[in-house]
């Protein structure tokens, strides 16, 4: 593809700050993303644009996203080796977004998830389909679209459930293409497959929305009390019961080590173990895993200066790349300034009524 960057990946997530980072967003987003960076250029934002749709207070924003860039920071993110930054640190997403927009089919947009929950919950209460869902929320694709393409992302790692927005997001870019040529790059998904929905505290996938959730960084007191909260069924202690069935091993297997897993998977299947001694073991290593990043968790959050120079110094580098990627695209569609080559044409012509 003429004028893009060769030879490096480039890697791309964010996080959405609506509320406290949980185990969720670590197991199926945080981690993997960490793990990614280590292998080719990464630029991973704070997707404050995003969170418009739904936080409506100037002050709850600020404060979540400095939370969510101190938890990523916390970690193990090195903003010294990783392009972070806010989302609307970057305005060239946004051009960019509307620029895509105008090449974009709206069948494609009525088929995205969260547009078609939002409308099913409203049906079932028995609201007009698109009663309180703003054009933000409905047009989510499209600007997730622009920021993948905005920094030319070979790959962007995300859980199952949001495999769809990177389909999306190559289904515009083709359009894209196919109307002005090959100018957007076209990104891969990368989905961990160990991790692909996280059980929440109700055995429904972990989420914000549930409030079933367990914030990554939360202090002990409160984590222990979340953690025996993990909904389980009434089978006794001595009663064989099937790991793979149960919302507090779901959680369990991804933070332990291999032969702590495979020594608890033989219990379930012999009998012998209770939920609640299996409720303590998961405290105990989600505790002790996390401690550190606690302490310094609570030292960034104690320096937003200091968080707000890395996401600006970060911005400025995301910037510089957006500008490439929307100088391309603003050439295809032609909207970029022309060339002045002489005074003649500099001009006004006179039109004669």
């Amino acid at each position: 593809m003429t004028g893009q960057p060769t030879g490096t990946t480039t890697i791309l997530t964010g996080i959405k700050p609506t509320g406290r980072p949980h185990l969720g967003n670590y197991l199926g987003s945080i981690r993997p993303a960490l793990a990614l960076a280590q292998t080719g250029s990464a630029y991973y934002f704070v997707a404050d644009g995003h969170a418009l749709t739904s936080v409506r207070r100037a002050g709850q924003l600020r404060g979540l996203t400095f939370e969510v860039a101190a938890t990523w920071i916390a970690l193990g993110l090195d903003p010294s080796r990783v392009t972070f930054y806010r989302q609307s640190g970057v305005p060239e997403i946004y051009e960019l977004a509307w620029i895509l927009a105008c090449s974009t089919a709206k069948g494609l947009l009525n088929r995205a998830h969260a547009y078609k929950a939002a409308m099913e919950l409203n049906q079932r209460a028995g609201h007009d389909a698109d009663a309180d869902i703003n054009a933000g929320l409905y047009s989510y694709p499209i600007l997730m679209a622009a920021d993948i393409l905005a920094v030319d992302a070979d790959i962007v790692p995300v859980g199952r459930d949001q495999q769809q927005h990177i389909e999306m997001a190559r289904d515009i870019a083709a359009a894209f293409n196919r109307t002005y040529g090959s100018v957007l790059k076209m990104p891969e998904a990368r989905i961990q497959a160990p991790v692909q929905t996280i059980t929440g505290l109700d055995g429904r996938k972990m989420s914000k929305s549930y409030r079933n959730t367990i914030p990554v960084l939360c202090e002990s007191e409160e984590l222990h009390r979340l953690v025996m909260r993990i909904v389980t069924d009434s089978r006794r202690p001595e009663e064989p019961k099937d790991p793979e069935q149960c919302n507090v091993f779901a959680i369990y297997r991804h933070m332990a080590p291999q032969e702590e897993i495979a020594r608890l998977r033989r219990r379930y299947t012999l009998g012998g173990v209770a939920y609640q001694e299996v409720k303590e073991a998961l405290f105990q290593i989600l505790d002790q895993s996390f401690a550190p990043a606690r302490e310094r968790f609570a030292n960034l959050m104690a320096d937003q200066p200091g968080l707000t120079h890395i996401l600006e110094t970060g911005a400025a580098a995301a910037r510089a790349r957006a500008r490439r990627v929307l100088a391309r695209v603003r050439r295809a569609v032609g909207i970029d300034a022309p060339a002045i080559h002489n005074n003649q044409s500099m001009r006004l012509t006179a039109v004669t009524p």
